[in-house]
C-alpha cells in the first residue's frame, strides 16, 4: 500500500546502526510457498506483493550484517526441527501464519518452539490464540470494561440464524479466526435477514470456518502499532484513509482494499498518521496498552479501532505479529517515531531473544 511517510535511511546511518548491532544467527520462518526467491529481477509488482513481507525482512536483516537462514514450511514440523539442530539460530523470526492450511494452527507451532526452548520473535503461543478468537477476545475486554461492539458467533451448520435481541442492523459479518481481512467485502456490511443468512453461509462454506456478527461502527478506521514485552512502547496512531472509495462504497476495510494494488491506485487509498486531538491520541495508546496486557499479547501487536462520529473509540480486533513489511502500517508508525526499518527488526529480535532466556 502506498505509504504517507517517505522512509529512506542513509548508507552512512545504515552503517552506524549495522556497526552497533550485533551479527546473529536468524531462522526466518515463513511458508513453504513465501520463500523469497533468489532471482525478482524479472518479477512484475503484483508477484513481489505476494511475498513482500518475507522478502522485506529478509533483505532488512540481511542489510543489517545478521546471517540469515530462510525455512519454508507447510504441514511438517521435523525440517523446523532439524533446523534448529543444525543451524543453532539465536532467535527464529516468525512469519508463518497457518500450518497444514489452517490459520488457527499458528499458535501451535509457537508452542512447539517453546517447548524446544527456542527463542522466536513476535508474540507467545497463549496470546496468540485469545486474539486468534475474535468472540473470545471481545468478551475479556468486554469484562475488562474496554468499549466493544455488540456480537453474536454463529458455529457452522447452525440453521438457525437471525440476530438476538439488542443487536440490530446493519451489522458486519467476518470469519470468527480469519486474519487479514479474508473473507471482507462490501457484501459484508448486511442490512436485512436475507442478507444476513446468505452472508453466514458463504463465511461457513467458502472459508470454512464459524461466523461472527458484529454491530456494525460507522467511522475511522485506526490502528496502534504496540512493541514490547513488559514495558510497551506505543508509536504514533496510524489511519487506514478511505475517503477515496466511492460515494456509494461502506468504508471499510475489504480484502481488495488491503491487498490489490490496482483497487488501492484507482481509489487513493493509503495510510497514514491519524489527525487525532492530543487527548484521544493519549487515549488510544493507554488503551492499547491495557488490551495488550489483558490479552497477554507481546512482542509486535497491532491493535485495530474504530473511531465513531462522537469520538467514541471502539476495539474491533487485536492482530500479533501484524504484517512487517517496509511500508506498510506497522513499520510506518515506527518510522514515526524515528526507527529505521533495519533498527525496527533489531528491536523485534532483541524482544525474541529476551522473552526466550
Amino acid at each position: 500500500m502506498a505509504s504517507a511517510v517517505t522512509k529512506k535511511t542513509t548508507q552512512a546511518a545504515r552503517r552506524r546502526t549495522r556497526k552497533r548491532a550485533g551479527r546473529r544467527r536468524v531462522l526466518l520462518l515463513v511458508h513453504e510457498d513465501l520463500v523469497p526467491p533468489e532471482n525478482r529481477a524479472e518479477l512484475t509488482d503484483e508477484q513481489i506483493h505476494e511475498f513482500r513481507t518475507e522478502t522485506d525482512v529478509l533483505d532488512g536483516l540481511t542489510e543489517h550484517g545478521h546471517d540469515v537462514h530462510v525455512l519454508g514450511v507447510s504441514d511438517e514440523l521435523f525440517p523446523l526441527r532439524e533446523a534448529i539442530e543444525q543451524f543453532k539460530p539465536h532467535v527464529v523470526f516468525n512469519l508463518l501464519e497457518e500450518f497444514h492450511g489452517q490459520s488457527v494452527y499458528d499458535y501451535h507451532v509457537v508452542s512447539y518452539l517453546e517447548l524446544k526452548r527456542a527463542p522466536c520473535t513476535g508474540c507467545n503461543s497463549r496470546g496468540l490464540m485469545l486474539a486468534r478468537d475474535k468472540a473470545l477476545s471481545k468478551k475479556i475486554l468486554h469484562y475488562h470494561r474496554i468499549r466493544v461492539p455488540r456480537f453474536v458467533v454463529f458455529r457452522r451448520g447452525r440453521r438457525a440464524i437471525r440476530l438476538p435481541k439488542g443487536l440490530g442492523f446493519p451489522v458486519i459479518v467476518k470469519s470468527l479466526v480469519e486474519e487479514a481481512s479474508y473473507g471482507i467485502a462490501q457484501a459484508s456490511v448486511v442490512h436485512d435477514d436475507a442478507a444476513l443468512v446468505e452472508r453466514v453461509r458463504f463465511i461457513h462454506e467458502s472459508l470454512h470456518t464459524d461466523a461472527i456478527v458484529e454491530q456494525f461502527i460507522e467511522g475511522r478506521e485506526l490502528y496502534s502499532a504496540v512493541l514490547g514485552n513488559q514495558r510497551l512502547t506505543v508509536f504514533p496512531t496510524w489511519e487506514l484513509k478511505l475517503e477515496g472509495l466511492p460515494d456509494d462504497a461502506v468504508k471499510i476495510a475489504t480484502r481488495k482494499v488491503k491487498w490489490d494494488l490496482k483497487y488501492q491506485k484507482k481509489y487513493s487509498i493509503e495510510d497514514g498518521p491519524a489527525e487525532l486531538p492530543l487527548a484521544l491520541a493519549d487515549k488510544v495508546a493507554r488503551v492499547s496498552r491495557r488490551i495488550a496486557r489483558r490479552l497477554g499479547l507481546d512482542g509486535y501487536m497491532r491493535i485495530d479501532f474504530r473511531l465513531d462520529a462522537e469520538g467514541e473509540l471502539w476495539f474491533l480486533e487485536a492482530n500479533p505479529n501484524p504484517d512487517i513489511a517496509y511500508d506498510y502500517e506497522f513499520a510506518n508508525a515506527a518510522h514515526a517515531s524515528g526507527l529505521s526499518y533495519e533498527e525496527l527488526l533489531d528491536r523485534v529480535i532483541a524482544l525474541g531473544i529476551r522473552r526466550g532466556a
